[in-house]
């Protein structure tokens, strides 16, 4: 069997979906559920680049390693090849849904429609802020993080029938 798979769209890909994709991860990791996970971003500015540094710091106070990471743009397939396509915020989603090609069979959502209390809200863009803006993201991110953990835990604890 498959293991779940998960998209973060942001807009650029170098400051909110990395640390949504590397929270997600980890949580899933300390969860003992097997994951595939990516990010990506529905503008192009920053194909190829790494993570934001801002990104990559708060990423590595909390002992995960971001820098790899390469910005990429959504593509068509992405919305075939996984589960669930969790946009960091509203007009990502607008975005997603209007690119979105025919045969979609991806569930698309707003991250933190998986946090309890945070349906319809999105995670503040940091890019132009400063340390504290992306330590929020990574609150933010990290709590849905366990959301998503705790959806599957549900979804694997489910009668089969």
């Amino acid at each position: 069997m498959r293991s779940p798979s998960f998209l973060f769209v942001c807009l650029g890909n170098i400051c909110r979906s990395p640390l949504a994709e590397a929270a997600f991860v980890e949580a899933a990791k300390r969860a003992g559920i097997a994951v595939t996970a990516n990010s990506a971003g529905t503008g192009d500015w920053h194909v190829g680049h790494a993570p934001d540094p801002r990104s990559q710091a708060v990423a590595v106070r909390h002992g995960v390693d971001i820098s790899g990471m390469r910005a990429r743009r959504v593509r068509g397939e992405d919305f075939r090849s996984f589960d669930h396509i969790l946009a960091l915020d509203p007009q990502n989603l607008r975005d997603l849904h209007a690119i979105a090609p025919a045969g979609t069979t991806a569930r698309l959502s707003l991250l933190l429609d998986h946090v309890p209390g945070r349906a319809g809200q999105g995670v503040r863009d940091p890019y132009y802020g400063d340390e504290a803006d992306f330590d929020e993201v990574w609150r933010d991110v990290s709590a849905a993080a366990d959301g998503l953990v705790a959806m599957l835990n549900r979804e694997r604890n489910q009668p089969i029938g």
